[in-house]
């Protein structure tokens, strides 16, 4: 196919509102490096982390201490940036080293940069931030990042699952949820919490859902063994009477904020919080006596590593995890897009695709 000089994308120019975030029809199409292909993007989810990059939740340049251990190696963030994360596409050109065989690939792009050989996470970026992302029309990324999935799934809902679904892998796996054990998910309507009721499904887990009035029905639809409806009551008592008076192994926390104390209060002694964000508040009070008179494991968690993409993969592929597509939005219309996203009146993921020309 003929690869244009110019493609449409959106700019993320600065940090603040909406209006940093500027559609350009007159971008031009980058070109793939050695080790790299090119891909035509067809579908690219979004992620909480579009928005609070944004607004510098994560640190400014201003103020790059605000977050001093986020980025170890310093602020990888340039403007104008492409965002977006969750990509898919089909792969239109190659750099040196990369055969040629490859054109014409559908894959699923793993967005994390990894600048270590091994597992550990402690030294990570990713597409999107670090470098441009599929909020455009094409992207370049190393070859090794494109996979091939071999699912019918539509290219919109194959981008549904890689940022939230590898962020719940992950969130998983740092906290061993076990089969049969009981996981308590907050923020269970939103891209990561509902990944998060699916996930620990396919390890034969049990989840049990907090979610916001008029969710309730959604939530055990996609596989919550039962739903606590946020700020209705009495939390503590609301998941024991959910749970039915079962023991709480692991609570896998993407709200924070005043919520905070109540769910160590829900785990069992010898119980594991994870965490992956904070939409209710970032900033909390911890009672240290909650957690170490009850022998607690807390855990901090970001993106995913190697092998928990190919285990994504491999449930993606075995039908263990279904997507959840809750709107898709033309790239031009990507104000609306992210407005409706940071709404939140929807359950799983809104997906941005390119204007057709």
């Amino acid at each position: 196919m003929m690869i244009p000089e110019k493609m449409a994308a959106v700019l993320l120019t600065g940090h603040g509102g909406l209006d940093k975030l500027v559609y350009d029809r007159h971008v031009r199409v980058p070109t793939p490096a050695d080790g790299e292909v090119l891909i035509r993007v067809t579908a690219c989810g979004m992620n909480n982390t579009d928005v609070w990059v944004r607004q510098g939740a994560y640190g400014t340049e201003d103020d790059p201490s605000a977050v001093s251990t986020w980025r170890r190696q310093g602020n990888t963030l340039s403007f104008p940036r492409i965002q977006g994360t969750d990509t898919v596409g089909d792969i239109v050109g190659v750099g040196a080293g990369v055969d040629p065989a490859r054109i014409g690939e559908r894959v699923m792009v793993d967005f994390s940069i990894y600048n270590r050989d091994d597992d550990s996470l402690a030294d990570i970026d990713y597409m999107g931030h670090g470098r441009d992302g599929g909020y455009a029309e094409y992207m370049v990324l190393p070859a090794e990042n494109a996979h091939v999935v071999a699912t019918d799934l539509t290219d919109v809902e194959l981008a549904t699952f890689c940022c939230a679904y590898l962020t719940g892998e992950r969130m998983l796996e740092r906290a061993r949820l076990a089969a049969g054990e009981r996981v308590l998910v907050t923020g269970a309507s939103g891209g990561v919490g509902s990944a998060i009721i699916q996930l620990a499904r396919a390890r034969g887990a049990i989840p049990i859902a907090v979610a916001g009035p008029g969710k309730e029905a959604a939530m055990l639809e996609i596989g919550a063994e039962a739903v606590v409806t946020r700020g209705k009551g009495d939390l503590v008592e609301a998941v024991h009477s959910a749970s039915r008076g079962q023991p709480i192994d692991v609570v896998a926390d993407l709200v924070g904020g005043p919520l905070f104390n109540d769910l160590l209060k829900i785990l069992r002694p010898e119980g594991r919080y994870t965490t992956a964000g904070a939409i209710a508040g970032p900033v909390v009070q911890l009672d240290l006596r909650t957690m170490y008179l009850k022998q607690l494991e807390l855990h901090g968690s970001s993106q995913g590593s190697r092998a928990d993409f190919r285990r994504l993969v491999g449930y993606i592929e075995s039908r263990k995890i279904r997507p959840l597509v809750g709107g898709v939005y033309p790239l031009s219309e990507f104000h609306r897009a992210q407005s409706d996203f940071m709404a939140k009146n929807f359950v799983g993921k809104l997906v941005v695709v390119p204007d057709k020309r």
